[in-house]
């Protein structure tokens, strides 16, 4: 039976792949989880916490091994293997999505868009193209196809995560703003609300102008 971890965990491996490249990229071979919590600005005992989750990776006295540690959370992340994504709604933000190359890198490729606007249809954003609405379920048929990115208005959103999901796509990244909730049809989501960020730095901001 596979041990559960917690989606705060989960979270937070993203974090330690980000700053361990980092440390990959200034040619730190070794570091202990006292440095590695300075850097990250969380505590020591909450790394060893984290990666004793999946085993530990580190020797007291010696640390971890940066490249290996790197390696051991790419893997834990998937980011090993090829994640192939379709992006449904090729406006500004979609089209930002297919623009950003770094995806490319960690594994995740995008290789359609898709779109209702004839202005739109049959251009090419950085050479992945953009095909009409009504070509989607010959798409997905034809092609393996593991993540759907959601960019389109949320009034269309749950009707089009639900034809996915009959489609056989099982993972969907909603960027529509509504949260939606697939658990029945046993489809991981992700709802990334952008706002939601600027909403907290505002907070912030008010917090520090009237403290």
């Amino acid at each position: 039976m596979t041990k559960e971890i917690s989606q705060a965990v989960i979270k937070r491996m993203p974090r330690y792949y980000r700053y361990l490249g980092e440390l990959l990229d200034d040619n730190v071979e070794r570091i202990s989880s006292r440095d590695l919590s300075k850097r990250m600005n969380v505590t020591a005992s909450q790394i060893r916490q984290d990666l004793n989750n999946f085993g530990g990776f580190g020797q007291q006295g010696y640390g971890y091994n940066v490249k290996f540690l790197y390696d051991v959370i790419g893997r834990i992340l998937g980011l090993d293997q090829t994640h192939n994504i379709i992006v449904v709604g090729a406006g500004n933000l979609g089209q930002a999505l297919a623009n950003y190359v770094k995806f490319e890198k960690f594994g995740f490729v995008i290789t359609a868009l898709f779109d209702v606007d004839p202005n739109l249809i049959g251009t090419k954003v950085r050479d992945i193209p953009v095909y009409g609405l009504d070509k989607l379920d010959e798409y997905c048929k034809n092609n393996e196809i593991d993540i759907a990115a959601l960019t389109l208005p949320k009034n269309k959103a749950d009707d089009v995560a639900h034809h996915l999901v009959d489609l056989g796509i099982g993972a969907i990244w909603n960027f529509a703003h509504v949260d939606l909730d697939l658990e029945e049809d046993d489809v991981i989501v992700e709802n990334v609300h952008l706002s939601d960020s600027l909403m907290r730095l505002s907070y912030n901001i008010m917090q520090k102008k009237f403290s």
